[in-house]
């Protein structure tokens, strides 16, 4: 193995040897390199940004800007197309309150919906990829439609264009589900979506950390991601927009920062993406943000690909050896991304979670927030684990032996 996947570069990992983390899915570790970086800079660059002409600020400045340039490589896109949000939720959130104030009359007119339009998501949605779409419909009097599922939570791009139509004019989706892990054929989507001039967005939070993108060769609208996932700090995330768009869109937060004039009566907004970030900005996450997109750039995409492609087969074979123990997503010997959930027959997934835990390791239980997933598969909550680049055949192993266990310790096997 690569001494790039190795866990002793991950502090966390280190310091708990014995245990199995299955948990990346949700917050992956930190390596060196990243806390490096933000130690680094805390202690001796640490200043106000865009603010004063110091030569503190100028220093803070290229390091909080730097780390944009960084990420926006990563991802495909131009710099002034990555705006740093608190998260992926709320980058999300973002793009759903400025298309609100476009349909109010707050500028972006060409972005405005009115009543009757219609916004698609898919039954297997994040709730963040989910709620914010809801609330803009009943802000707008446009109608939130839905892809449904078949029984293993799945949506094929046939489905999307059954719902999609006419009205359609926006379509929300998430590239790899957190549930499933099944991955969605987005240049098929984005080509949907403009056949009736309809916008997307796309949820990457969990395509970002694990798969090469390029989010301007997608050809997608709008996109939201999280540093969190891909070995960066938690508290700080990135919306990406076309630029002639992002131009477009109605600021969702406004204060300091934001503006190039201020009157009593009215303000006008600098280009993006100063124009979305209002106040006092997350630098030193900022600069693990892009520590992490530099460190994974380093690995290889099609590297750290590759090994995922391997810890999710052998995730796959793990569940699939267990009687009565159902695999959520894609079957096995399908494209997956590097998590498996699963429901254990005669078991709550939280008492699988907890036998589990007690064993060592690390995954997550519960509806994974896709409470409309769960309901359409029938289950209150689901056993997920999620691999990373640390993860290892080993981990892997660990995990089928004691999942093994779990309806026996309980009863259910009898």
């Amino acid at each position: 193995m690569s001494d790039a996947f190795r866990r002793e570069r991950y502090p966390y990992l280190r310091h708990n040897a014995e245990r199995v983390y299955l948990d990346s899915a949700a917050t992956s570790q930190r390596p060196d390199a990243v806390l490096d970086a933000e130690s680094a800079f805390a202690r001796t660059e640490y200043a106000a940004v865009h603010r004063g002409s110091s030569m503190a600020t100028g220093e803070a400045t290229w390091g909080f800007e730097g780390a944009r340039e960084r990420i926006a490589r990563f991802v495909g896109a131009g710099e002034g197309e990555i705006v740093f949000t608190e998260n992926a939720t709320d980058a999300l959130n973002v793009i759903a309150l400025g298309l609100s104030d476009a349909s109010a009359g707050l500028g972006g007119d060409e972005l405005a919906l009115r009543p009757g339009d219609e916004i698609v998501v898919t039954e297997a949605e994040h709730h963040a990829n989910l709620i914010p779409w809801q609330r803009l419909a009943r802000r707008t009097g446009a109608v939130l439609r839905a892809v449904p599922v078949d029984e293993h939570g799945l949506w094929s791009v046939d489905d999307l264009a059954g719902v999609v139509g006419a009205r359609t004019r926006l379509v929300a989706f998430a590239h790899v589900s957190n549930v499933t892990g099944a991955i969605a054929p987005v240049a098929d989507v984005v080509q949907v979506a403009r056949g009736v001039n309809a916008l997307t967005v796309l949820d990457a939070c969990q395509s970002a950390p694990h798969l090469p993108l390029d989010l301007r060769a997608l050809g997608v609208d709008f996109a939201a991601f999280s540093s969190h996932k891909m070995l960066g700090p938690t508290g700080i995330g990135a919306l990406y927009g076309r630029a002639e768009l992002l131009d477009l869109l109605p600021p969702a937060r406004t204060g300091g920062s934001t503006i190039s004039t201020v009157t009593i009566d009215d303000a006008q907004f600098l280009p993006a993406p100063q124009r979305f970030e209002a106040g006092t900005q997350p630098v030193t996450q900022a600069v693990g943000f892009g520590a992490a997109a530099e460190y994974l750039s380093g690995i290889g995409m099609d590297r750290v690909r590759r090994h995922e492609a391997e810890m999710a087969g052998l995730l796959v074979e793990a569940v699939e050896a267990v009687p009565g123990v159902r695999m959520i997503g894609p079957r096995a010997g399908a494209e997956r991304a590097g998590l498996v959930s699963f429901v254990v027959d005669g078991v709550h997934a939280h008492d699988v979670g907890q036998f589990l835990d007690d064993r060592g390791i690390t995954v997550r239980t519960g509806h994974h927030c896709a409470q409309p997933l769960h309901r359409r598969l029938g289950v209150a909550a689901t056993t997920r684990a999620s691999a990373y680049v640390y993860t290892s055949a080993d981990d892997v192993a660990a995990f089928g032996s004691a999942l093994a266990e779990v309806r026996a310790f309980f009863g259910a096997d009898r």
